[in-house]
């Protein structure tokens, strides 16, 4: 068979379970855009620009700015040429607001977490991992060539079994904080408690966490994975942690050394981003996407709201049903979730109207799906 024809055959598979998908292009600067390909006006529910930073004017002012100052692109690796003063700038900001001794910027989140698993895992160290973590916990886990122990989802009883059955020299316990299918927490408290007893570095990838949680961790060895691509509205990746953890990323951490630089505009997006999440107006901003998510899901944990559905055809009639409606929201099928629990996934942003949000209840209501 030549590689044409096996291509053609998995395609052909793939559509005939009915899992095919394709980009859709949406013009929009905000929640609101025209969907291709008839170019229909939509709200869209589906976007992790949760503080609707990606249109604030003081962050793209400084995309601006940093364009002018020093192109589109790095040109280069960091360790070679292409580190810039506002990388530096962007990640002792970043250490600070995680109360971290130092930060490391990737080029994506996604960058990140396979740097740091790629790192601290190994032929010698147990890695436990939840087992609703993030695709890229999961391929960070698999090319870190370390003993991966899938724990059941938050389950911190199977989880202490794991470690405690465990000969492996080093160990490493890695969760999302936020999960981004289902919008809940991991006990983050209760890891760090758990982790320190048994030599557990502490792996926290906090992509989703706008709101939360955010603890405390005293003598606790964690690294705190973040995008700057959700909360901060840009685009990128870094991890915060002690110094000797972020300096050995630095040296070791092959997601970093062998990639060109992210580029200064998006860098100094993301510090403005961070200006403001650390501001009054940051404050406001979360206070507005707490009550957009209570509009919708009173006291859920997150801006990931799931309304499960079940069956894949039933997902997506209620998103061809919202579409309808002028509300774009995902249906999240195999093997993103597990079969039979096929859902809208909602995500909410304090760029949201309360008109809007209302609108969408409304909807989900009509459909008996709220």
């Amino acid at each position: 068979m030549t590689w044409r024809a096996w291509a053609e055959a998995e395609a052909r598979a793939v559509r005939a379970a009915g899992r095919w998908r394709e980009p859709r292009d949406l013009d929009a600067a905000g929640p609101e855009g025209k969907l291709a390909p008839d170019g229909r006006p939509v709200v869209s529910f589906a976007s992790n620009d949760y503080l609707g930073l990606t249109q604030h004017p003081e962050v793209i002012a400084a995309a601006h700015a940093a364009l002018d100052r020093w192109g589109a692109g790095a040109g280069s690796a960091r360790l070679i040429v292409g580190s810039r003063p506002v990388h530096t700038e962007l990640e002792e900001e970043l250490a600070d607001w995680k109360r971290a001794e130092r930060a490391v910027v990737f080029s994506t989140g996604y960058a990140a977490n396979l740097g740091v698993l790629t790192t601290f895992g190994g032929p010698d160290t147990l890695v436990c991992s939840d087992e609703l973590n993030h695709a890229s916990i999961i391929d960070g886990c698999r090319l870190g060539r370390a003993k991966i122990a899938v724990y059941r989802h938050r389950d911190l009883d199977h989880l202490r079994d794991l470690l405690t059955s465990s000969s492996h020299r080093r160990r490493v316990v890695v969760t999302d904080t936020v999960f981004s299918m289902d919008g809940d927490l991991a006990p983050v408290e209760e890891l760090a408690e758990l982790c320190p007893r048994h030599g557990a570095l502490l792996v926290l990838d906090e992509a989703h966490a706008v709101l939360g949680p955010d603890a405390a961790f005293e003598g606790v060895d964690v690294l705190r994975v973040g995008t700057l691509s959700k909360t901060l509205g840009a685009l990128g990746g870094f991890v915060a942690g002690p110094a000797a953890f972020t300096e050995l990323l630095v040296n070791r951490a092959r997601s970093f050394i062998f990639t060109t630089a992210l580029s200064p505009a998006d860098t100094a997006a993301a510090r403005a981003a961070l200006h403001v999440v650390r501001s009054p107006e940051g404050d406001t901003l979360r206070a507005r996407l707490r009550t957009n998510v209570d509009a919708l899901r009173p006291a859920h944990p997150s801006p990931i709201v799931p309304v499960v559905c079940g069956s894949e055809s039933r997902a997506l009639a209620a998103a061809d049903a919202l579409l309808e409606r002028g509300m774009l929201v995902p249906a999240i099928r195999p093997p993103t979730v597990p079969p039979g629990t096929s859902r809208l996934r909602v995500a909410l942003s304090a760029a949201h109207t309360h008109a809007q949000v209302a609108e969408l209840a409304a909807a989900l209501r009509e459909l008996a799906l709220a």
